[in-house]
């Protein structure tokens, strides 16, 4: 009878390693699953702002970059159909354990401009600052001190290594380079899941989990505008906004 008990043994080891695959390969997914989004777009009403053409000739590296391009302020960026560009839309309300993101944003140092002009990311998310100019920058937010967010300021010569750095609070931080005055940008530290408006001021936001919100779209000249939404376990929400130009 003991000659049974090695081949109970493996029989009963195997059962629980089948059990303990099927849980990682199966829970995911049904987390996933149950997850749902917010779609929608940002539209501009009215005129859109002229954007004044940028002089570079202080730095014949840029001047040289932008040869075949007429660089100009990004501050309202507005494509077809009035849609507006680089508007972060974020959940505000409602929600009860946000989940860390895991991915790595990249702000780019690139043709003497920043790319892309907002980078949104959730707090405590690692982000890389990297420059791709054969010119010498700096890179320079500039929180306010009382979020908790502290403010610095590095330089990234031709070929230097990305900057790696995280924020500690939500905030809306302006970032500026003190090598080129016409290099503008924003960070956008936000709670939870989060979406950036693409050319045509459409934006998905994932990884929703079922439940009631509001919405938040922040756009750097126009501010902030809500909108309340619910969503459904796998299901998607809805919300478009409107921004009147001034």
């Amino acid at each position: 009878m003991n000659a049974h008990h090695p081949q109970k043994f493996a029989a009963a080891m195997l059962v629980a390693i089948l059990i303990c695959i099927g849980a990682v390969l199966v829970g995911p997914k049904v987390n996933a699953a149950a997850d749902g989004t917010i779609t929608g777009s940002v539209k501009l009403n009215g005129t859109a702002p002229h954007m004044k053409g940028i002089d570079m000739s202080k730095d014949p590296y840029c001047v040289k970059a932008n040869a075949n391009n007429a660089p100009k302020l990004e501050n309202v960026v507005v494509g077809s159909g009035g849609g507006l560009e680089n508007v972060v839309l974020y959940i505000s309300e409602g929600l009860t354990s946000p989940t860390e993101s895991t991915a790595v944003q990249v702000f780019n140092q690139k043709n003497c401009m920043y790319s892309p002009h907002v980078l949104a990311m959730d707090v405590g998310e690692t982000f890389k600052v990297e420059t791709s100019d054969n010119t010498a920058h700096n890179i320079h937010p500039n929180p306010n001190p009382m979020t908790g967010n502290i403010p610095w300021n590095q330089s990234q010569p031709p070929g230097a290594p990305p900057v790696e750095k995280s924020w500690k609070a939500p905030e809306f931080i302006e970032v500026k380079c003190n090598i080129h005055p016409w290099m503008h940008g924003w960070f956008a530290v936000v709670k939870g899941p989060y979406a950036t408006t693409d050319a045509d001021g459409n934006y998905t936001i994932k990884d929703v989990p079922a439940g009631n919100y509001t919405v938040t779209a922040w756009q750097e000249v126009y501010g902030k505008q809500t909108q309340k939404v619910t969503v459904a376990a796998g299901g998607s929400a809805k919300a478009d906004f409107t921004f009147q130009a001034k």
